[in-house]
């Protein structure tokens, strides 16, 4: 059973719930499918008239502010041990070379790194906690949360909604390409921000040997 199946068998009620707290959870900084969770319930709305996507829509973007903004709290408060004990318990999400990755983004874009971080798989998970890590403004961050939150999770909806209700039969034969899809997108998004975590890392550390290595010594003059 896929997980448009498995939402099927829920009360409307419920899919709400689930998307607004995945959704938070995710924006938190805990590795969830959030995405895949928002796709399936937006093209479950398009198909079944008891789920309002207006409420989907809104609990999804609700999640989505809320989690980035306790992400960004916790992470003000933990600073850099929270990633360290973040790095403990999801190496993959938080490794160092992921750090580094994001860390340079936020060095480069600042505040548009929470806004684009929404589209971004991992970088969805890091924009909330690093950004309270490096110390953000935060009028800068809620301004960048919000509207990153409203466009993404709300787009996101809409766009799917709509995609179900004018293609609606073809889907309901065929909606787990949806999910395909959204899977494939993730993967690859995923796989290039690996490749340049790993830049990113080498860099760093390429650049921390050169911070660390002894100066060469003075050649004393010698007399004639």
């Amino acid at each position: 059973m896929h997980v448009q199946e498995w939402l099927e068998t829920v009360p409307a009620v419920s899919i709400y719930i689930l998307v607004g707290v995945v959704i938070g959870l995710e924006s938190l900084g805990i590795p969830l499918p959030g995405e895949i969770v928002l796709v399936s319930s937006a093209l479950l709305a398009s198909q079944h008239g008891d789920i309002n996507p207006w409420v989907l829509g809104a609990c999804a973007t609700a999640g989505a502010i809320i989690g980035d903004s306790i992400g960004y709290a916790i992470g003000r408060k933990g600073g850099r041990p929270l990633l360290a004990w973040l790095g403990g318990k999801f190496p993959k999400h938080f490794g160092e070379a992921n750090i580094a990755m994001a860390e340079r983004s936020f060095e480069k874009w600042g505040m548009w790194a929470v806004f684009f971080g929404r589209f971004v798989a991992l970088l969805r998970i890091f924009a909330g906690p690093l950004a309270g890590v490096l110390r953000m403004p935060y009028w800068k961050f809620a301004i960048a949360n919000v509207f990153g939150g409203i466009l993404w999770a709300g787009g996101t909806t809409a766009v799917i909604y709509s995609v179900g209700v004018v293609a609606e039969a073809w889907l309901k034969r065929f909606s787990w390409l949806g999910l395909v899809l959204a899977v494939l997108v993730g993967l690859t998004s995923m796989l290039i921000l690996k490749n340049r975590a790993k830049k990113a890392a080498a860099a760093s550390e390429a650049r921390a040997a050169a911070d660390t290595a002894p100066a060469p010594e003075p050649v004393a003059a010698t007399a004639d």
